[in-house]
């Protein structure tokens, strides 16, 4: 089956699965808007939210995995785990599609002590990212 033709759920899951963003920016509505869980104000527009999810992508590149999935019409409830660094993290996406495009991202964490270890590896590796742009 082709790609473009999936479920943008099943679409992410495939790029998760595989490690990739390739596919990930034509995922993103123009007008995406993007809920990080250690940025406080709502980040608007897809370059941005592609920028978060990508770096979000090798923050939590150890053991990362779904744990628990709902669905329901154009909304979907992903629950995650993995390790950052030697701290667990329990985690939920909440993504919101419209056609095939995925239009709002909100990604939750917890406990505490994850939500603060997420938070300094996302900020060093956004300015990784902005220092090599």
């Amino acid at each position: 089956m082709d790609t473009a033709s999936q479920h943008p759920i099943d679409r992410w899951h495939n790029m998760m699965a595989e490690g990739t963003t390739e596919g990930l920016y034509e995922l993103l509505s123009p007008d995406c808007v993007f809920w990080s869980p250690v940025v406080h104000t709502p980040q608007q527009g897809r370059d941005i939210t592609f920028l978060y999810l990508s770096a979000a992508g090798q923050v939590f590149d150890s053991d990362f995995r779904y744990v628990r999935e709902i669905r329901d019409g154009d909304s979907a409830m992903l629950e995650f785990e993995c390790k950052v660094d030697d701290t667990h993290v329990n985690g939920i996406d909440l993504i919101r599609i419209s056609g095939d495009h995925i239009v709002e991202f909100k990604v939750m964490v917890r406990p505490l002590k994850a939500v603060n270890k997420v938070h300094e590896r996302m900020m060093a590796m956004l300015e990784a990212m902005k220092n090599a742009s």
